[in-house]
């Protein structure tokens, strides 16, 4: 089924809560819907999204807007190590951990509480606390808008990196379902340190649930609820910098954190906006949060254009003072 909306508002489905308008709103059912819709309508600008997480509306929306309601799991590989589960793009990210959890299926505990659903999931490869996505995922279902072809794409063809896919460069390719591989055996990923402190000596009787319950409590502890107070979560990627930059900023800020990555080594982006002394401070009613400099929010009724300028003065004075250049993980619309 196709439900159509007209000239609606978009705060419900941007977690910025940016209070703007689309001109046409469609959500489908299924893939069979979505066909229907590009047989029919040939939209000459579309966009879709998920649960609005990831994203910042500079401006009402004059195109077709499309978000998928489907939200069905179906198993369709199992063995008794582990199961493969194919999940409709509509489904909440969250809703989809808790239930696997409660059926003993593991590896995706670390990704607990992460906003937006699954079709989004293998857009962002989202990640937290030492995991990502593109580890579970087997294939990813699509929609090409330009054929109208239905395509499985296997996990190698996607072009998996740090918060980085092919879906996000080729637009036409829409996410239909994704099909996860989880683990029956429980092996915790306590690669992130606060994990591993919280259950050190603990990790023979650690259980799925209980790990989750912690990413879940890390998670509340630092960042703010989008119901409560509009964000995006991480506004900037993690920048990733070569060995020779890493060792010119470490013998100037010996405390500089960093992590082995590919390509290089990755700092917090979140220390560098601290140094910068933008932790807690606001451009008008947009603002850093207070306990993670990573996040911006929306102190009440912000503008795209007040959270846009509050994002290029931190930008501005990273890069004046490390030269490093950070990049928006937020999608600009």
């Amino acid at each position: 089924m196709i439900t159509e909306h007209r000239n609606i508002s978009l705060r419900p489905y941007n977690t910025f809560g940016i209070d703007v308008n689309a001109h046409l709103m469609l959500e489908y059912d299924n893939a069979g819907d979505l066909a229907e819709i590009f047989a029919t309508r040939r939209p000459a600008k579309f966009l879709h999204i998920g649960g609005g997480s990831n994203l910042l509306f500079t401006r009402d929306y004059d195109g077709l807007l499309l978000h998928c309601t489907a939200r069905g799991i179906e198993t369709v590989r199992e063995d008794g190590t582990s199961i493969d589960i194919r999940v409709e793009a509509g489904k909440v990210w969250d809703e989809l951990v808790a239930e696997c959890v409660a059926h003993g299926w593991t590896g995706a505990e670390n990704l607990s509480l992460i906003p937006g659903e699954v079709g989004a999931s293998a857009v962002q490869n989202i990640g937290a606390y030492g995991a990502e996505v593109k580890d579970l995922i087997v294939e990813v279902g699509t929609f090409d808008t330009t054929t109208g072809q239905r395509r499985t794409i296997p996990v190698g063809e996607c072009g998996y990196a740090y918060r980085e896919s092919r879906f996000k460069h080729e637009r036409h390719l829409i996410v239909t379902h994704v099909t996860y591989r989880l683990s029956k055996t429980f092996k915790p990923d306590l690669s992130y340190g606060h994990l591993a402190t919280m259950f050190q000596g603990k990790e023979d009787s650690l259980t799925p649930a209980a790990l989750r319950d912690a990413v879940i409590a890390i998670r509340r502890d630092k960042l703010p609820d989008p119901a409560v107070t509009g964000n995006a979560g991480s506004f900037f990627m993690n920048p990733v910098v070569s060995e020779e930059k890493y060792k010119e900023l470490a013998a100037a800020y010996p405390a500089i954190p960093s992590y082995k990555a590919p390509g290089g080594v990755k700092i917090p982006a979140g220390w560098l906006i601290e140094q910068c002394g933008w932790r807690g401070r606001s451009l008008g009613r947009a603002a850093v949060h207070s306990r993670q400099a990573l996040v911006l929010v929306n102190l009440g009724g912000a503008t795209a254009d007040e959270i846009t300028r509050l994002a290029r003065a931190i930008i501005d004075d990273v890069k004046d003072r490390f030269g490093i250049t950070l990049k928006a993980e937020v999608n600009f619309v």
